[in-house]
């Protein structure tokens, strides 16, 4: 979001925040279903969506670190259409396994066990924190934006941005494959 802000301007950090809010939504509905369960019983199932959600960590960053290489790269990385913002900040969130183990854990306690309709309730909690969410990642979002044109004003420092934040992002993907199950 920081990144897509600062190399696209407002909209496209806003566009990314909608993205992972909606990630989150995805979650809720997951939760909702019961597939959130499935997650957390099965090894198999957690450890799939966890490489997964690695891998594409890895891919975006190593994008973003190619991309910063040069301030060409750079204004290029930083073109990429609303909707593919939009998808990249959906799917990011999506493959992280420990959000919807997040949402196994944490939003049930809120759910009466006397509801009457626990699933609604729960998928409304989702939406909730989604939207208390994207009222944080909004303002990060614009004000990265804000800063878009002093950063393409000085190119240089637009670079290493786009190389911070890839290796940003590789990190965390590392961190997400060779984290333990907890």
């Amino acid at each position: 979001m920081m990144s897509r802000g600062i190399g696209q301007g407002p909209r496209a950090g806003l566009v990314t925040a909608a993205g992972v809010c909606t990630g989150l939504l995805g979650h809720s509905l997951i939760a909702t279903l019961g597939l959130g369960a499935l997650l957390a019983a099965s090894e198999m199932a957690y450890s799939a969506l966890k490489y997964a959600g690695a891998a594409y960590l890895f891919y975006l960053g190593v994008r973003l670190l190619l991309s910063g290489g040069n301030a060409i790269g750079a204004r290029r990385a930083a073109s990429a259409s609303l909707p593919r913002l939009f998808s990249e900040g959906a799917l990011s969130n999506l493959s992280n396994p420990k959000i919807v183990l997040f949402y196994f854990a944490f939003l049930p306690q809120f759910v009466p066990a006397t509801s009457a309709h626990p699933s609604a309730l729960l998928f409304a909690l989702g939406v909730l924190f989604s939207a208390l969410t994207f009222a944080v990642k909004v303002p990060v979002g614009l004000f990265a934006g804000a800063l878009s044109d002093w950063f393409r004003s000085h190119p240089n420092t637009l670079v290493w941005v786009f190389r911070a934040s890839g290796l940003a992002l590789i990190a965390l993907a590392l961190r997400l494959a060779l984290d333990e199950r907890g």
